[in-house]
């Protein structure tokens, strides 16, 4: 396999940093910036470029922007904006990674006469002993770590991937970019999705679907009693307390928003729990699901520690997920995905919770 590989260069230190990771190691590195999002966003903007080209000029390589903004938006941020009209609480970030990130840019690979592909991403990649296949394994930095938004990279697109940063931690990082004198050496990290840099997901939907939103409805209790009104469903995610505009005598969390009745159902948070989830387009880093069912720790959501838990496989690309002890809000549109220890097994997307 050629040395030659393409490192997604966002125009942040991540990023820059395993670029220059790559070009220590002896690769013939080319960076490509893919412009997805528009200017006005956090990351992706013409500014974001210019700090990758000058980042690439300083390490001596070939850089190119790729623009996609038009296939994100049709890709990424509508079917993002019709899963908040449905009641689902989406991940782009996995949708970004599968099309664009390990999709079109390995292609761009390809047409550079590169087979390799490698990202900024604080994941590692190992083998398995059994098979010799490719592993995704939680990056050393547990803080950092996203193994949680690649669970749907199976062994095969592994094998051409690189994750530079797997073992270092963030300052690890800067300490490096600031060696190296690197332009994003200090540059601040976005905590937002790139297209919603301030958290307001709601006006992103009204932005993208003006003519689709479903307007007030009511807000009922666990038996279904009218206790208030909303503003839209696309305004509400499971276990959310705040914005309900209800006054009663206990905390009060979103349940579940059923968006066929533009309704938002209300409980105190006790019961939130779930005794499981079924899910649908469940993928398997060894690329086959297992015969059994089988046991794993299961994250329902990014910054969940996890949960002990029984999956069986189903047909069609599904799973049902049986916790050893309830989990709190099980929510439609996030990921659950599947950890042996530190190794990712797979995951799928929460299509309803089951109740305790």
């Amino acid at each position: 396999m050629s040395d030659r590989i393409v490192v997604a260069m966002s125009g942040g230190v991540d990023s820059s940093v395993a670029a220059a990771l790559l070009v220590e190691q002896g690769f013939e590195v080319i960076g490509v910036t893919l412009r997805l999002a528009a200017s006005a966003s956090r990351c992706c903007s013409l500014e974001d470029a210019e700090d990758a080209r000058r980042v690439a000029e300083a390490l001596g390589i070939r850089f190119y922007v790729a623009d996609h903004a038009d296939a994100f938006r049709r890709e990424v941020i509508e079917p993002f904006a019709d899963a908040y009209l449905a009641g689902r609480t989406p991940i782009p970030c996995v949708a970004c990674n599968q099309r664009f990130k390990f999709g079109r840019l390995l292609e761009r690979a390809r047409a550079l006469g590169a087979e390799r592909v490698a990202t900024g991403h604080y994941a590692r990649i190992g083998r398995d002993p059994a098979t010799g296949g490719r592993t995704l394994r939680r990056g050393a930095d547990a803080s950092k770590d996203q193994s949680y938004f690649l669970f749907d990279l199976d062994a095969a697109r592994l094998a051409r991937v690189r994750f530079p940063l797997g073992e270092l931690d963030k300052e690890a990082v800067r300490a490096r970019a600031r060696a190296l004198g690197l332009v994003t050496a200090d540059k601040p990290e976005s905590q937002e999705i790139c297209f919603v840099p301030d958290g307001d997901y709601a006006r992103v939907v009204e932005q993208v679907r003006p003519g689709g939103l479903p307007g007030p409805g009511d807000v009922v209790d666990e038996s279904g009693r009218r206790i208030g009104r909303h503003a839209g469903v696309h305004h509400f995610t499971v276990g959310q307390r705040r914005g309900l505009g209800i006054a009663r005598g206990r905390r009060l969390y979103v349940q579940a928003i059923d968006a066929g009745r533009n309704q938002i159902r209300v409980a105190p948070a006790e019961a939130l729990a779930a005794a499981g989830a079924a899910l649908t387009g469940v993928s398997w880093v060894a690329g086959a699901a297992p015969l059994e069912p089988c046991r794993a720790r299961v994250r329902v959501r990014y910054r969940h520690a996890g949960a002990e838990a029984t999956i069986e496989p189903q047909a069609g690309g599904g799973a049902r997920v049986r916790f050893d002890a309830p989990v709190a809000a099980v929510t439609p549109g996030q990921a659950a995905v599947f950890y042996d220890g530190d190794v990712v097994l797979g995951g799928g997307w929460i299509a309803e919770a089951l109740a305790a």
